[in-house]
């Protein structure tokens, strides 16, 4: 919980900061409080979808809560995103993902 409230302090300081919500989103998943982590990074990626290391954790998430078609997206979505950015090993990650989801 320490960390979290680390987070949360720094996040009041520089509530637009992708990095820090991303951080505070994975620290709210190793809690098991996978609402907050939901919000957290749906809110990050809706302001900075080009961030794209929190698709793969959205995707899972969404997969943990049996979400599976909203995941699939997600996954997709971030696809884009990292063939975008150059990002091939992210781009694969979210690929085989997804494609791991589809079987």
């Amino acid at each position: 919980m320490e960390r979290i409230e680390k987070l949360k302090s720094f996040l009041q300081e520089s509530p637009g900061d992708s990095f820090l919500k991303h951080a505070l989103a994975l620290e709210y998943i190793k809690a098991g409080n996978d609402e907050e982590a939901q919000q957290l990074l749906e809110s990050l990626l809706q302001n900075n979808p080009a961030y794209v290391g929190s698709y793969y954790h959205l995707g899972q998430l969404l997969e943990r809560k049996k979400m599976d078609q909203q995941a699939l997206q997600c996954y997709k979505t971030g696809m884009e995103q990292a063939k975008k950015a150059g990002e091939q090993r992210t781009y694969n990650e979210l690929k085989s993902a997804c494609e791991e989801l589809e079987m």
